[in-house]
């Protein structure tokens, strides 16, 4: 495909994004009906993700210099000056000349032919500016909208992570937020040990490196194509998952023979972990309530020829036959997902103030309700992938503070700093994976 056939495939799934649909699956969905190479699929997908995550910095650009402020302009123009203004401002190996000329004919072959010569004029505009200072966007006094602005974040995102981190630190955070994510795997050691997916990997041109303090960690250096033909994937040999979500599994230590009860399960990535410390000995019950994504998770146990996991279909609030029955239950709880925005694009668009109340609630439910679950001694790991306190410090203080009967362990994480209550936070930022909050809870014996 030439590379004007790949920015119309972005535009397509661009488009979608604008219409409602969620990044990850108007990108995949697009991908299906179009046969790309790798390199194409590559630009396609850094192209949409890119203008969904800058999408504010994008906009607030078009306010500046176009007549039309950006929500007056016609959706799908408003979508091709994304994808043109994101080459210019944040790909800098596209050249200037490839990034216009193909935005042009974008607006061309989409019903804006007579509209052309604004989007030339508009591009080379920004490109005049750009000459004339390091960046040509300007921006307002007050740090919350400034911040918001420069680095495309609504305003609350800002205020939640100022208010915990300050503003050299946050600004860390957002930069970090908009990088493209790393891929990492977890080396299944039931099927193979991780010298030898190295290995493998290494003779197949694909380069890997291994992650510190995890013991079945490697992340993907460069690009590696395709994840499904890669070595390994067909025999279980290793699965996706980030090294955050890799230390939920330790935090919870199940051990061989327990009864294990992971209460939001699906897709799967945490339940077949549990699976593989535990020597795919024992019991692990996966409940969740989206037929769907338990499909997914049973997909890949089978792919990680896991026998230990038994699929429980329904909401966890609902199920009474799993009272006091577990020795540990892992509570991954829904959540709004601000540690994983690089991942989401547009989740940081999805989710607001009132979402997240929404979100807490629930989780109050579910950590209420599940706690019942473990025996007397047993252990309870509440996790999220979020950093808003309401769904997790706030979380934990009121239900120990409901509940005496259980108490805070402090994690055996000798590499992390741990905070002073007993919970583990993951600045992305810090740590160099997604952002998580983690806590292990233990049930007194009387």
């Amino acid at each position: 495909m030439n590379t004007l056939s790949t920015r119309q495939i972005a535009f397509t799934a661009l488009r979608e994004v604008h219409r409602g649909a969620y990044a990850d699956t108007a990108i995949d969905r697009t991908l299906k009906k179009f046969k790309l190479s790798d390199h194409d699929r590559r630009l396609m997908t850094e192209l949409v993700y890119g203008s969904v995550r800058r999408q504010r910095s994008l906009d607030a650009i078009i306010d500046q210099i176009a007549d039309k402020k950006s929500q007056q302009q016609p959706r799908d123009l408003r979508c091709i000056l994304h994808l043109g203004l994101y080459q210019l401002r944040y790909q800098q190996k596209i050249p200037v000349s490839a990034a216009v000329n193909t935005t042009v004919q974008l607006a061309k072959e989409n019903g804006f032919f007579g509209l052309t010569g604004f989007v030339n004029g508009f591009l080379r505009q920004y490109i005049r500016l750009l000459e004339k200072t390091s960046d040509p966007l300007i921006l307002p006094e007050n740090l919350v909208e400034r911040l918001g602005i420069l680095y495309s974040f609504p305003n609350w995102v800002i205020e939640v992570w100022l208010s915990q981190l300050g503003q050299e630190e946050t600004e860390k955070l957002c930069q970090w937020m908009n990088q493209t994510p790393t891929i990492d795997l977890r080396v299944n050691p039931l099927r193979a040990s991780v010298k030898m997916v190295e290995s493998v990997f290494k003779k197949a041109g694909i380069l890997v490196d291994r992650i510190p303090h995890l013991p079945q960690g490697l992340r993907l250096v460069g690009p590696a194509g395709p994840i499904q033909n890669l070595p390994g994937f067909t025999e279980g040999w290793w699965c996706i998952q980030d090294a955050g979500a890799q230390l939920v599994g330790h935090l919870l230590d199940p051990k061989p023979g327990e009864v294990i009860i992971d209460v939001c399960a699906a897709p799967g990535g945490k339940t077949t972990h549990i699976a593989e410390l535990m020597g795919d000995n024992g019991k692990i019950y996966a409940c969740d309530r989206t037929p769907s994504r338990l499909r997914k998770l049973t997909e890949n146990a089978q792919r990680l020829r896991l026998q230990s996991i038994e699929i429980f279909p329904g909401d966890s609030r609902n199920l009474t036959k799993f009272h006091h029955v577990a020795d540990r239950v892992l509570l991954d709880a829904p959540c709004s997902g601000l540690g994983t925005m690089h991942r989401h694009a547009d989740a940081r668009w999805r989710q607001n103030p009132s979402s997240v109340g929404d979100l807490a609630h629930i989780q109050k439910e579910l950590i209420s309700y599940t706690a019942n679950f473990v025996k007397p001694g047993g252990v309870l790991v509440y996790a999220t992938c979020t950093l808003h306190p309401q769904e997790n410090e706030d979380l934990v203080r009121e239900f120990l503070h409901v509940n005496p009967q259980w108490e805070m362990e402090k994690p055996n994480f000798d590499f992390l700093d741990v905070s002073s209550p007993g919970w583990l936070k993951l600045w992305p930022h810090q740590q160099n994976m997604d952002g998580f909050f983690l806590v292990r809870l233990r049930k007194n014996k009387d």
